[in-house]
This record gives C-alpha cells, sequence and structure tokens, in this order.
C-alpha cells in the first residue's frame, strides 16, 4: 500500500512518508480514535464546555494531529486568517499582517521574541527574517515541532528561530527571559485567560510587549438567536477553541494578569485597511494561483481524499485474507 498512497499523498502535501502526520501515517484505527474522541467534546456543545478545557491539551493535540498537512496544502505554513487590500495577493496579506505585529512590538536584531502556539513556524520565520530578531516558538504538538524545525533549517532561518515543546499555560522559562511575545489566534486554545496572560506576563522582561490576535465574540453576537449559537458552535468545533468569548473578556484577562492594555479594536471592522471581509478566502471562487482555495480545488481534495480511504481498507482487507 506504501507505494500507492505515498505519491499521491506526497503530491498532496509535499512531504515525504516520514513527515507527515497522523492522518497519514497513523493507522485507521489511530485517525478513527482521534476523530471519535475529538468530535465527542462537541456533541453537546455548551454542556462540555467544561470538559473542552479540561481536556484542552489532548483536544488540541488530536485537531492538529489531523489537519496539520492539509493546513499545510491549502493555506500555507501560517495557519491564520489577515485582513486583505482590494487586489492584494492572499499571500501577501498574510505576511503584512504579521511584519504589523513586527512593527507594533519593535522588533529588532538582538532582540529575544517568544511566539505562542507557533505551528509548523511559519509566521515565525516571517517575523525572524523581516525584523532579524530571534524568534522562540512554543508548541505542544510534537509533530509540528518538527515540522517547524525542519522548515527552520531548509530556509536557512535556523540561526533565528526554534521551535520547542512547551505548554503555554506553564511555561518553564526563567522570568524576564523575553523582550516580546505574541500569539496569532492560540491562546483562544487556553482554558483559562488570566492563567496563560500571567504566564506570559511572568515570561516577559520588565516593559516588554505583548501583542496578540485573538477570535472573540462581539456586540452584535446575540447568544439567544439559534442562528448565532450555531455559527459559534461551529468555529468552535472548527477550530478547536474550547469556548469563544466575547472581546471584553480577553481584555479583563489582561489586565487581571498585570499587563497595561496599550491598545484593541476589532480588526475586521476596521474598514480603512479590511477592504475585503476576512472570511473572503473562504468563499473560495476561481483562482489558478491558489487553486486549493477555490470551490474547485476544495471540491478535488475531497474527492481524492475520499477515493484514497477505501483503497486503503480494501488493500489492508486483502493483506489480511492472503497472510
Amino acid at each position: 500500500m506504501q507505494a500507492l498512497w505515498s505519491p499521491i499523498v506526497s503530491f498532496l502535501t509535499g512531504k515525504s512518508s516520514e513527515e507527515r502526520s497522523l492522518h497519514s501515517h497513523g493507522s485507521s484505527d489511530q485517525v478513527a480514535k482521534a476523530v471519535e474522541e475529538y468530535v465527542g467534546l462537541y456533541s453537546k456543545n455548551e454542556e462540555q464546555i467544561d470538559e473542552r478545557k479540561a481536556k484542552y491539551a489532548l483536544m488540541v493535540n488530536h485537531y492538529y494531529d489531523l489537519v496539520t498537512d492539509f493546513y499545510e496544502y491549502g493555506w500555507g505554513q501560517s495557519f491564520h486568517f489577515a485582513p486583505a487590500f482590494k487586489g492584494e495577493d492572499f499571500h501577501a496579506s498574510i505576511a503584512r499582517h504579521e511584519h504589523w505585529l513586527a512593527l507594533k512590538l519593535g522588533l529588532k536584531p538582538g532582540m529575544k521574541c517568544v511566539d505562542l502556539g507557533c505551528g509548523v513556524g511559519g509566521p515565525m520565520r516571517c517575523i525572524a527574517r523581516f525584523s532579524g530578531a530571534q524568534v522562540v516558538g512554543v508548541n505542544n504538538n510534537d509533530y509540528q515541532i518538527k515540522r517547524a524545525n525542519e522548515c527552520n533549517k531548509k530556509t536557512n532561518l535556523d540561526h533565528l528561530c526554534e521551535a520547542q515543546k512547551g505548554n503555554f499555560m506553564d511555561l518553564k522559562y526563567p522570568e524576564g527571559t523575553f523582550d516580546s511575545a505574541y500569539a496569532i489566534e492560540a491562546t483562544c486554545h487556553a482554558p483559562e485567560r488570566v492563567k496563560v496572560f500571567e504566564q506570559i506576563y511572568k515570561v516577559l522582561k520588565p516593559g516588554g510587549m505583548f501583542a496578540s490576535y485573538e477570535w472573540t465574540t462581539t456586540d452584535k453576537y446575540d447568544a439567544t438567536n439559534p442562528y448565532h449559537k450555531q455559527i459559534k458552535r461551529d468555529i468552535e468545533e472548527g477550530d478547536s477553541l474550547p469556548d469563544l468569548v466575547h472581546h471584553r473578556e480577553v481584555v479583563k484577562a489582561l489586565t487581571d494578569a498585570g499587563f497595561e492594555v496599550v491598545e484593541h479594536f476589532d480588526l475586521a471592522a476596521d474598514t480603512r485597511i479590511n477592504s475585503q471581509p476576512w472570511y473572503a478566502t473562504l468563499k473560495g471562487g476561481w483562482n489558478l494561483k491558489n487553486i486549493t482555495h477555490t470551490k474547485w480545488g476544495s471540491s478535488l481534495t475531497h474527492y481524492v481524499s475520499s477515493c484514497l480511504c477505501p483503497m486503503v481498507n480494501s488493500f489492508r482487507v486483502s493483506l489480511s485474507w492472503s497472510s
């Protein structure tokens, strides 16, 4: 089966069999169990918020074991959204979103910064290349850490970038280790906002800056509206979030953790820079350059993946029968 599976998955992800995550090198039983455990945490949604918070590490690890390669294939190595100017290329908007953080933090050569929840290191490499600062990525997913450091080396940025195993709810670095810190759509995975921000505050030098992009609800969210509740639930399940909270809760958690909040705003609502809605990329359309974002590209991926699963299972059955 390896001879059949490897070229097709490599076509989809651009990786060898040794590099791929759970969805491609795990057994069908492992994948099924991970999916079952993950989906089970959202089966009753609001009744399971406390359970998701208690099992957040397992939940997030299952999620990224399953989706990392597909994220890279369909989205790139920066697992986040970005506002876009009219006519701006998708990858250009992603890079600008990351450069903006570096500028806000005042990053420059000689500084040491921590990326909380660094994924496979796309933002870390972009920010280090742009600013010249050293960036340490913290991640709790073994596959993503391995992948991030491989990419750091391949791009000749391993002298500035390193992904390290860690839990941002319990950072092991000495107090005052970093000049600055950032998190891109990452601390929304945390079960306790105050605690994660306290950990970040602890490892920053006095006067150090922290910048973050967060998934939150706004004043427009109506908790009594079934449609709004379904959207919220789909985002939580689709992005492995314990619970989406209002932006005021995030601001309060930051101040409770000791931070002085210099500025905060709804980036999605800022029409001065958002000539396209943040979700525009998800709407697809026809685009040869970013074909994986189009309806045709996503349909093709779904079709190929769906075809492969029965082929793999049939091959396993035939092997068992012949043995």
